[in-house]
């Protein structure tokens, strides 16, 4: 199985985190913030944050910014947010942009709704209440475990 740490900036209600952990826990990751991660040693690195103003977390988007090349390591994204990417919304392209001009092999993705008080929402007392919930937790680590079982074969 391929060597994993997980990159992740979870800050406002911890959604974030949870997802990381659920991820973590298939594949046998630390989850690490941006400031602690030492990627060496590590064949796979999960990148992942809440969505602000439609990207990533600005200090994820720093440390990815950071890296030296990376050529031959995977990577793969996560995110939790108040509303749905759509093809209008892309919030994943620049990220995924930045790991494969670092050379990362971009092997995945998984988002899903998280509790959300950003405003406007926070006037209404947020949206997404009670996400990531138990079936978010389940389809992360599904993810998670085909993650694990085709980039796990092709590592040997």
């Amino acid at each position: 199985m391929a060597k994993s740490i997980i990159v992740c900036t979870s800050i406002s209600h911890g959604n974030t985190k949870k997802i990381a952990d659920a991820i973590g826990d298939v594949l046998d990751a630390p989850v690490v913030a941006p400031a602690a991660a030492d990627l060496a040693g590590y064949d796979m690195v999960g990148f992942g944050s809440g969505i602000y103003f439609g990207s990533f977390h600005s200090d994820l988007r720093a440390f990815v910014e950071s890296l030296p090349q990376q050529d031959g390591r995977t990577a793969f994204l996560f995110a939790t947010s108040g509303l749905p990417e759509t093809r209008l919304t892309r919030f994943s392209g620049r990220l995924v942009e930045l790991l494969e001009d670092k050379g990362f092999d971009v092997v995945g993705g998984f988002s899903c709704r998280g509790f959300d008080t950003f405003l406007p929402f926070k006037l209404v007392g947020g949206i997404r209440k009670g996400q990531p919930d138990e079936d978010d937790v389940a389809s992360a680590r599904a993810f998670a475990e085909h993650l694990r079982d085709a980039v796990g074969n092709d590592r040997g």
